[in-house]
């Protein structure tokens, strides 16, 4: 049976492709899941249009993304923590902190396109990786510095 994926599907491919798959499986778990569609002319056409649509849309958002993966590799952010003995902060600092830096000065950036390999716990100067798109990611330099 031919069917249209609506959504990705591991081994089996990506939204909008045409797959051959047996009868059973469409029919018993892709089907009632809403996962595909059965492949006739009109479907077909109409998922053509569909995915012209979707590849404007996305060029539109790569050119974005590269626009602000260059305005933040400009942006230094600062942050300010109190610290105890030996300079060690209290706490951490996390994405979630650096995405409402980042927000204060002007960049809508989600905290889990944010990457720490651990949460930073002490003073200093630190570079860290910010994933814009699927293909487009930037590097953000984070200072961690002492409270007055």
């Amino acid at each position: 049976m031919l069917v249209i994926l609506r959504e990705n599907i591991v081994h089996l491919g990506h939204t909008g492709e045409v797959v051959k798959v047996s009868d059973g499986y469409a029919r018993n778990y892709l089907l009632p899941r809403n996962l595909v569609v059965t492949a006739d002319e009109k479907s077909i056409a109409s998922i053509e249009h569909h995915k012209k649509m979707l590849e404007k849309k996305r060029q539109v958002e790569k050119v974005v993304a590269q626009g602000l993966a260059k305005k933040l590799e400009e942006f230094s952010c600062t942050i300010t923590r109190k610290v105890g003995e030996n300079d060690r902060l209290f706490g951490s600092v996390s994405s979630a902190d650096i995405a409402d830096v980042l927000k204060n000065g002007g960049f809508e950036v989600d905290k889990r396109s944010i990457s720490l390999a651990s949460p930073i716990k002490a003073l200093g100067m630190y570079t860290v990786s910010v994933k814009l798109d699927s293909e487009i990611s930037t590097t953000l330099k984070v200072s961690v510095v002492k409270e007055e």
